[in-house]
């Protein structure tokens, strides 16, 4: 273990975890997994055959007769056993995803934390998956409800919450019966291997978890096999079509969480200090990269805009953008490390140049501040780290509806400034955007807030909340082409994703 111990990760080649044991998968190469704030290499994940897929999912499905059959109280034992080592590893686990995904040490922190509260939520298993009983449903009959384990599961996961997005579906199947095959982004597959080293060490029986590393090859077969019973992704809207689709077409279960574009509406009655410093976080947290940013402020009368725009852009320029496992920064609660990869950076600052070109005003430009505790760039690359892929807060003023940079998920650190004269404007430019993940409004009337929160078309609303995702025992999910799915993640809720309700009517006679 001592390894990931290290602030910083020596180079690793990875493994897939299947029935039990690590495995050099075979595979169709291996891919550089780099630290985005300094381009160098920190491992070596395999692009796995779709084989290797079939594999797990077999393992899985031999695992699961038996599995499900256990009691749950006995399931949910190794679950215990790996929240102790989450608790005990967070610093490590921390250190780990501010690494190979660049968020600042306090996000990946809170990351880790929320991590830890779903594997502690589904730890009470033996009272979410009760069911439901009528006596005397009928004359002599009576009716029951009962949550049966279904089968396999799988989940494609995303770069930009290694640990926590995981970890909304895999501790409820487990403890509900199933059996998993997880497949982490080949972006940032190292905080996932770490937590499937700690998983193997809980006493689960072999096939029960599973882990295939590789690309779209693997996640296409997870999709597309039979034995798979239900498959959970989150990523872009137009992926969670795809899935859609294709489990639609194979009578999958399924989940897909989509793209965003989060609105804070500022009322003139906000307290604008506090609403300031919570747009920030907000926005800039993870650089933009996470579905819960908001990206799209909506200022109520002429009044509020102007404030709000000289705030938040002078708020903005204060933004420490820098390697967040840098020693001078690392504990700064507002630092801003790198977008995930070349490309990226290279589609945000396209989206910057296409604003400039729609007419909107570039109040704050952060091409020009990609670098580490403002150091200047030559030619555009910080000389400090030339290789990591920066980009500096970046704010537009005069932001119209419909523009590209108001209806694209830009998924980074630009926010857009719109102004409008009613909070019934603000709305209406909420529920006319294609996105619902979450929206928030910053006042203090209670009127203005029970309208919000009754009318915005948004799965997850904010009152004075800029990042309003809800704790891990309350349901999280958007609206709209935010969301492909009837159930959302954690909590409660997914219970009935990872069950089937079979419904009992009985009676008996007397015997003769």
């Amino acid at each position: 273990m001592g390894v990931w111990e290290q602030n910083t990760m020596s180079e690793r080649t990875l493994k897939n975890y299947v029935n039990g044991e690590w495995q050099n998968p075979a595979n169709t190469g291996y891919l550089n997994v780099e630290n985005p704030s300094t381009g160098g290499v920190i491992a070596h994940v395999p692009l796995s055959t779709p084989a290797e897929a079939d594999r797990a999912i077999a393992a899985a499905k031999t695992a699961f007769p038996a599995w499900a059959a256990t009691p749950v109280s006995k399931r949910v034992e190794p679950l215990f056993k790996l929240a102790a080592l989450i608790r005990d590893n967070e610093e490590t686990l921390a250190r780990l995803i501010a690494e190979e995904m660049g968020k600042s040490l306090p996000d990946a922190r809170a990351e880790i934390k929320r991590t830890l509260e779903n594997t502690e939520v589904a730890c009470g298993m033996p009272i979410l998956q009760q069911g439901d009983k009528v006596i005397g449903c009928a004359a002599g009959i009576d009716g029951e409800v009962i949550r049966l384990p279904i089968g396999v599961f799988t989940m494609i996961a995303p770069f930009n919450f290694p640990a926590m997005v995981p970890f909304w579906f895999i501790p409820y199947a487990l403890a509900a019966g199933n059996t998993y095959v997880v497949k982490p982004s080949e972006q940032v597959p190292c905080t996932m291997q770490l937590l499937t080293e700690y998983i193997a060490q809980c006493g689960f029986p072999n096939g029960v978890f599973n882990l295939v590393h590789g690309d779209k090859a693997v996640a296409e077969r997870l999709m597309e096999n039979e034995d798979i019973s239900g498959v959970s992704m989150v990523g872009s809207t137009r992926v969670c079509r795809i899935v859609a689709e294709t489990c639609g077409r194979e009578n999958k279960r399924f989940q897909a969480m989509g793209s965003a574009k989060n609105h804070l509406v500022v009322m003139p009655d906000a307290k604008m200090e506090e609403v300031v410093r919570n747009m920030i976080t907000s926005c800039f947290g993870c650089a933009g990269q996470r579905c819960m940013a908001s990206s799209a402020i909506v200022c109520v009368g002429d009044a509020v805009y102007d404030e709000i725009v000289t705030r938040f852009v002078e708020a903005s320029k204060q933004v420490i953008t820098a390697d967040p496992l840098d020693p001078a920064v690392a504990d700064e609660q507002m630092v801003m490390g790198p977008v995930i990869s070349a490309k990226a950076k290279e589609f945000i600052l396209g989206m910057i140049e296409t604003g400039v070109q729609e007419g909107a005003t570039l109040a704050l430009d952060g091409r020009q501040n990609g670098d580490r505790h403002n150091f200047p760039e030559e030619n555009g690359v910080c000389p400090h780290f030339p290789r990591g892929h920066f980009i500096g807060p970046t704010v537009f003023t005069d932001v119209k509806q419909g523009m590209a940079i108001h209806t694209t998920e830009i998924f980074g650190p630009v926010v857009v400034i719109m102004k409008v004269d009613t909070l019934d404007e603000a709305i209406r430019i909420i529920n006319e955007h294609q996105y619902g993940n979450g929206a928030s409004i910053y006042t203090q009337n209670g009127h203005y807030a029970r309208k919000f929160k009754l009318e915005a078309q948004a799965g997850m609303i904010g009152v004075n909340v800029g990042i309003p995702a809800p704790v891990a025992y309350l349901p999280f999910g958007g609206m709209k082409a935010s969301l492909y799915a009837d159930i959302k993640t954690q909590g409660k809720a997914i219970v009935d994703f990872f069950t089937e309700s079979k419904v009992v009517t009985e009676r008996f006679w007397p015997e003769d």
